[in-house]
């Protein structure tokens, strides 16, 4: 155990060094899952506070990712096919750059979707459950997903220290390195973490004041 927790100190200790490989290498310890665990609830909370006072940041800020991640898909697919078929020429990074701002679009989108729990939730089943089991339930799918954001937060981390310490350059560009992009992943799911906390302490309030504590949700029907 002591030695977990000395490889999880050397993870935030490999952070201030700004070196790349040491990062990787203190990713690859068992330690980096306590780290990852402290960095999930500790940034969790963090961003939810930002959330609860800056309600502007929390209302657009996934949203605003989105949209402006698939309006940049979207003109550069425009441009570079009609540059294609009409001018005969293409950007030779316009085919590699597009997968990188879906990524990005797609976990900026989970966490939005985590905030309103359109996620598979079983709602028809659970509202006819007593509210001990309803509050039950809610529990276990915080506990899941803040394991799973702490499983995606350390791999992705060692995946983005790797691409990082081997300098691996977006394709078709020359000085557009792929970490800028693969950082945002582990970014995304501390963004997760904090809907998913934000969500839990509502549930404990509701469940406290015997509000109504599921109730059906629906897909794109915002907030």
């Amino acid at each position: 155990m002591s030695s977990m927790l000395a490889e999880a100190w050397g993870v935030f200790a490999s952070l201030f060094t700004n070196d790349a490989w040491e990062i990787r290498e203190a990713l690859r310890t068992p330690g980096a899952y306590v780290a990852g665990l402290v960095f999930t609830i500790v940034g969790g909370f963090a961003v939810h506070l930002i959330y609860r006072y800056v309600p502007i940041i929390e209302r657009n800020l996934e949203r605003s990712v989105m949209v402006a991640s698939y309006l940049i898909i979207a003109a550069i697919i425009f441009v570079e096919v009609f540059r294609r078929f009409v001018l005969n020429e293409q950007a030779p990074w316009s085919t590699t750059l597009p997968p990188f701002l879906f990524l990005v679009m797609t976990w900026f989108g989970c966490a939005y979707n985590v905030k309103l729990r359109t996620h598979l939730a079983f709602s028809e089943f659970r509202m006819n459950m007593p509210r001990g089991g309803q509050f039950l339930c809610l529990s276990l799918d915080a506990l899941l997903w803040l394991g799973f954001c702490v499983i995606v937060i350390v791999t992705s981390a060692r995946l983005t220290a790797n691409s990082a310490a081997n300098f691996q350059i977006l394709l078709g560009t020359d000085d557009v390195l792929q970490w800028w992009f693969l950082v945002t992943v582990p970014l995304a799911f501390l963004l997760m973490a904090a809907r998913v906390i934000e969500n839990y302490l509502d549930d404990i309030r509701r469940f406290r004041s015997d509000e109504q504590m599921i109730s059906q949700a629906v897909i794109g029907g915002g907030e």
